[in-house]
């Protein structure tokens, strides 16, 4: 049996520890993030069969778009986070609303795209009023999680590889920036929804939107390099080299999106 192959099958073997040895928050966590991607997945199947728009802010897209990210998102948080030492009370407690926020934004995002209207920026009636306020709570309490998520793993994390910690650190530090560029959006076009222009609020938020996306999945990207780079037998110095070369090419990757956006 050669070394790749040895090395291929102690990550599947820890993966599946991270489903066996997960406590019930976190495997409750992990269905949800997998029913989430599969909505997604879903509207995407029902866009494609159809021949539905992709565009506007009334398309299934948003529905697609909403259940693939935060269901990626809930993953990831979920396992990155069990790496961060924290007292399981919080760490449940901090799970359980993530969860519910990240199930509540994509829920009210699909109704309204099945209703054809829009789910942002939408205060034509008392109702959709309602959901366009809740959405933007849902996303306050979505940055007060990563928050704590953050300044967790900021702390002394001894029990972590240098690479892993600091992986973490970078991932959840640009996670929770992309959560306040999503907020950022959110108040824009509130505002500007509130002076009258509608399809202004629409255009500033689409625009900010690859900045969010990219800034999103570093605490996937950067940890999960962390990971897969324990089973190649190379020394500490190494591995936190290498984890450290790919958050700078993130870094740059970031600052050309925010250069496309801002030019």
């Amino acid at each position: 049996m050669n070394t790749m192959t040895v090395q291929a099958r102690a990550a599947a073997s820890e993966l599946w520890d991270v489903w066996r040895y997960a406590s019930h928050v976190e495997r409750t966590a992990y269905v949800i993030a997998a029913v989430l991607l599969t909505s997604g997945l879903a509207h995407a199947g029902i866009l494609l069969a159809t021949g539905a728009s992709w565009e506007g802010p009334v398309s299934l897209r948003k529905a697609a778009t909403f259940g693939l990210s935060f269901g990626l998102t809930l993953l990831t948080v979920t396992w990155a986070g069990s790496y961060v030492r924290m007292a399981p009370a919080l760490r449940t407690g901090l799970l359980s609303v993530f969860s519910a926020a990240c199930v509540l934004e994509t829920f009210l995002v699909s109704m309204q795209a099945w209703r054809g209207v829009p789910s942002h920026f939408n205060f034509e009636t008392p109702f959709d009023t309602t959901v366009a306020m809740t959405l933007a709570g849902g996303g306050a309490v979505l940055i007060v999680t990563i928050l704590a998520f953050t300044a967790a793993a900021l702390r002394a994390q001894a029990a972590l590889s240098p690479g892993m910690r600091f992986a973490l650190r970078y991932g959840f530090v640009t996670l929770l920036g992309a959560l306040v560029v999503g907020a950022l959006m959110i108040a824009d076009g509130v505002t500007q929804v509130r002076s009258g222009d509608p399809e202004g609020a629409y255009l500033t938020a689409g625009g900010l939107k690859p900045l969010h996306a990219v800034t999103m999945h570093a605490v996937l990207v950067l940890p999960g390099i962390a990971w897969l780079l324990r089973f190649t037998g190379w020394t500490e110095s190494r591995r936190l080299r290498i984890v450290q070369i790919a958050a700078a090419a993130y870094t740059v990757a970031i600052a050309i999106v925010a250069g496309s956006v801002i030019g």
